[in-house]
């Protein structure tokens, strides 16, 4: 009894000092992982805790176990209109991307620490793909809003890359392993196999637990019990087949998630608080896993390794593998920026490890650098580069909070608040007052929240700095009246800097605007509409906002699309 008590005191004192520890990493600018990884270090045998922790094996089934909760949260927050926009680049990059980058990354290290090429390749093979746990952790916690087109290509190729990267690893320790075993064929097999159970079993089982989270009347709290134990039977059951996991548990959480009903609310609360608690754990076990001074003997070569993976082999592979789609320069080279490393590859390096691979100590060692150097240079600049390549996009007004009331188990209405920002419209205007909004619905403040506490609404009542109000309004109306709450003259100044300062009719006549503003059009350009025009110059085919093309000093951007996905608005930014 007290060496169960001493190990349930252990793993709450490091879980509850590993959460706390992450608003020091937030107010230094680091990533959150790398506050859950230090936690585990400093807990570890050369740490102030002195734990002793080396058991593979068991890291290897946390490690297992945490991924597969991480990638069923990632894709139940995962739209379907994000994977239509960028389905055929984020295959591409999930396949030939990690093909790419091991080969060339593998020939690399081959020639530099000179190893025997399977063993070169090996290592390259573990830290070839990108992590969806830090890309969905550090895209989302960001503070930086990228176009839909990047953010939607970095996250499924994150979330759908895992069966071509085990396929590799698997494949080169058969080689090194077993090499009588060896064989193109059999590989290959292997590799159809992994993505065939995957999508097969990932979309039966999002599609039953889809259908049992809308028919089954459970308690709230069962709901996301129900989808995480379905989610690991997936997993599982792929696995033992010998389809990807990885892949089948994503597909799944993005078929329920997109199943919007009372239940799925429900999920997804419960959701966001158990991928933390995957990710908090999986991070502190690789801590205590990790011995530091191991590490640092080999951190010379490991920096070499990150600075050719990161400046040169993903380079390549993006370039390569994005060359034909919908995609800027400066939004290849931001992608190619964003590979982020994280637990994956980690969990990979202890494979060699539990099969008895020689030397798998230096594997293990070179892929944990290479995971933290990754965490540190490209996880805490992703604000940075997106604002240098100029892929940000200016802060959307949005509502504070959102709560649905669900009238039944598929109709809801939502709740929303907006809090007063000094200098904006709603200040001193009363709350019923704030927009004229054009609809037939009779809309009003809900109740109006100062200093924590409610106020009677009068008709002299004024919104002030700091206040809440809550509206019921129709969905449309959402980030309108978000608008009045949050824009104020340096929001308005960087919407203008970004969109233009003019909106104009996608429908307009080109020919119109030229002969208004003396631009130069191309022969036969003026018949047609700025639209038509738009489609026509832009090196995107399927357009999302915040796409632009220029006339001369002039650029033409996409300020707003319909619920469709057609342009409803385009800007004009005129030169000073």
């Amino acid at each position: 009894m007290d060496w169960m008590n001493s190990l349930f005191l252990l793993g709450g004192v490091l879980l509850f000092v590993s959460v706390v520890a992450t608003t020091l990493s937030a107010r230094f600018g680091m990533p959150l992982l790398l506050g859950f990884l230090a936690v585990g270090i400093l807990a570890g045998e050369q740490g102030i805790g002195h734990i002793r922790f080396d058991s593979f094996p068991l890291a290897n089934v946390i490690g297992q176990l945490a991924l597969a909760v991480i990638l069923l949260d990632g894709g139940l927050r995962t739209s379907m209109s994000s994977i239509r926009l960028v389905l055929k680049p984020a295959a591409v990059m999930a396949t030939w991307g990690v093909f790419a980058t091991v080969v060339l990354l593998g020939i690399f290290t081959t020639f530099y620490l000179g190893l025997d090429w399977k063993f070169g390749v090996l290592m390259a093979a573990i830290v070839g793909s990108t992590d969806a746990g830090a890309v969905f952790s550090l895209l989302r916690n960001s503070g930086v809003r990228l176009n839909e087109r990047v953010q939607a290509t970095l996250e499924i190729e994150s979330g759908a890359n895992d069966p071509m990267a085990i396929f590799l690893v698997t494949a080169l320790i058969t080689m090194i392993m077993q090499p009588e075993q060896s064989g193109v064929f059999a590989f290959l097999w292997m590799l159809i196999l992994q993505i065939f159970f995957g999508l097969l079993i990932g979309w039966l089982g999002g599609r039953i637990l889809a259908k049992l989270v809308r028919r089954l009347n459970l308690a709230d709290g069962l709901y996301a019990l129900m989808i995480v134990s379905g989610g690991l039977i997936v997993f599982a059951s792929t696995n033992m087949l010998g389809g990807s996991g990885f892949l089948a548990v994503y597909l799944a959480g993005v078929i329920v998630g997109n199943k919007h009903s009372l239940a799925t609310e429900h999920v997804l609360r419960v959701m966001d608080g158990l991928a933390w608690l995957a990710q908090a754990t999986l991070f502190v076990v690789l801590g205590l896993l990790v011995t530091p001074s191991d590490v640092l003997a080999n951190g010379a070569d490991a920096v070499v390794i990150a600075a050719f993976l990161m400046l040169v082999a993903r380079p390549i592979a993006v370039f390569t593998g994005l060359w034909k789609g919908d995609y800027s320069r400066r939004e290849k080279i931001y992608i190619s920026w964003l590979g982020l490393r994280g637990a994956v590859p980690i969990t990979l390096a202890m494979m060699p490890l539990v099969m008895g691979v020689p030397n798998s100590n230096l594997l293990f060692n070179v892929a944990f650098a290479v995971v933290v150097l990754s965490l540190l240079i490209q996880g805490t600049t992703i604000p940075v580069m997106a604002h240098r390549l100029k892929v940000a996009m200016p802060p959307k007004p949005e509502p504070v909070d959102v709560q649905d009331i669900w009238l039944s188990e598929t109709e809801s209405v939502q709740l929303t608040a907006y809090r007063v920002v000094a200098e904006s419209e709603a200040e001193g205007v009363h709350p019923d007052k704030v927009a004229p909004i054009s609809s037939s619905y009779e809309w009003r403040c809900f109740t109006l929240i100062r200093e924590g506490r409610k106020v009677e609404l009068h008709s002299d009542t004024v919104l002030r700095e700091n206040d809440t109000a809550w509206y019921i309004l129709p969905p449309d109306q959402v980030d309108k009246m978000a608008q009045y709450f949050t824009e104020t003259g340096s929001t308005v100044r960087m919407n203008f800097d970004f969109f233009g300062e003019f909106v104009v009719d996608p429908g307009s006549r080109a020919g119109d605007l030229a002969q208004a503003y003396g631009l130069k059009l191309e022969a036969g350009e003026e018949s047609l509409s700025l639209l038509e025009l738009f489609e026509q110059r832009a090196e995107s085919k399927h357009p999302v906002e915040g796409d632009r093309i220029e006339i001369g000093d002039f650029g033409l951007v996409v300020k707003e699309l319909d619920g469709n996905g057609s342009v409803k608005w385009l800007g004009l930014k005129v030169p000073h």
